[in-house]
């Protein structure tokens, strides 16, 4: 039987691959841009660039997003009681220890968690979110959330947002560098490597945001199914999430870099046909759908 911890083993797994797999990534980027800049010094940045990221996101990534978008921890119970109270009941229902919380200003309604590991977790709503929702439809929220913790995704989503945006930021400086010279124009060598390293300037980010948002939209899917066995009652996630999506307010805090994190995307835009395939959550419409299909 599906529990909350279903998935964790295979997300702790995941982790340590797209870790692996990032640090060769930045590595086999940072040879290429070295050939075809002719300059050896890139590729040693790349190594020690690599190293630090890795170690980093996985440290600190989530006290980066957190301070990204200015969230503010709540300190006791008397801060905020209500939020307080459901996530604790929660978190003693999923067997989880308490997470920290945190209230961004923000006028919109939304929520993310974020954590290395249970013992390190942390949930953050904005505070538009507050008002909106009544105490059944943010116990669905909260334990969606909860849900991200439990199963150790929460690591793997946050390091995915750090190292793919790495990426793209070497990318950007590799086209930047090519406008100022220092490639080598006499060697065929370098040609194809400067050929290369053009491709993969474009390339990379593409894929790297791939990854990105094929582990969101698999993520939401699985953390709504777990989040109601710990509610026991699906229409308050359901219509939480159908009142999350009709808001016409946009978000003062959400970049694009870490929109992937929120249980609704934070940036309004109409998608449709193939761009669809570029969206970082599934429609809505197909997440209530198979919440009210779900028999608990």
């Amino acid at each position: 039987m599906a529990t909350l911890y279903t998935h964790q083993s295979e997300n702790i797994t995941k982790t340590w691959v797209f870790l692996t797999g990032f640090f060769v990534l930045i590595i086999a980027i940072g040879f290429v841009f070295s050939q075809a800049l002719g300059n050896p010094n890139i590729l040693y940045g790349a190594v020690i660039l690599s190293i630090v990221m890795n170690v980093g996101s996985y440290w600190y990534s989530d006290k980066l997003v957190l301070s990204m978008v200015g969230a503010r921890q709540i300190e006791k119970k008397e801060d905020a009681p209500e939020l307080w109270n459901i996530v604790e009941n929660l978190a003693i229902t999923a067997g989880l220890p308490m997470p920290k919380l945190y209230i961004v200003d923000d006028p919109s309604p939304n929520a993310f968690a974020t954590g290395r590991d249970k013992e390190h977790a942390a949930v953050a709503v904005h505070s538009g979110i507050l008002p909106l929702l009544n105490k059944q439809e943010l116990e669905g929220v909260l334990a969606h959330e909860l849900s991200h913790v439990g199963n150790r995704d929460t690591l793997i989503s946050t390091i995915v947002v750090v190292l793919a945006g790495m990426v793209s930021l070497l990318s950007h400086w590799f086209l930047r560098a090519t406008m100022f010279g220092g490639r080598d124009r006499e060697s065929k060598a370098g040609g194809v490597f400067m050929l290369v390293g053009f491709l993969l300037a474009i390339l990379a980010p593409f894929f790297a945001m791939l990854i990105q948002l094929a582990i969101s939209r698999k993520r939401e899917f699985l953390a709504d199914a777990s989040g109601v066995l710990l509610t026991r009652y699906p229409e308050g996630l359901a219509s939480a999430l159908q009142k999350i999506s009709g808001s016409t307010i946009d978000s003062t805090t959400a970049r694009e870099a870490t929109s992937s994190l929120y249980i609704s995307n934070p940036l309004h835009g109409g998608w449709g046909g193939v761009s669809s395939l570029f969206m970082t959550h599934p429609p809505i419409e197909e997440r209530i759908s198979a919440l009210r299909d779900m028999n608990v």
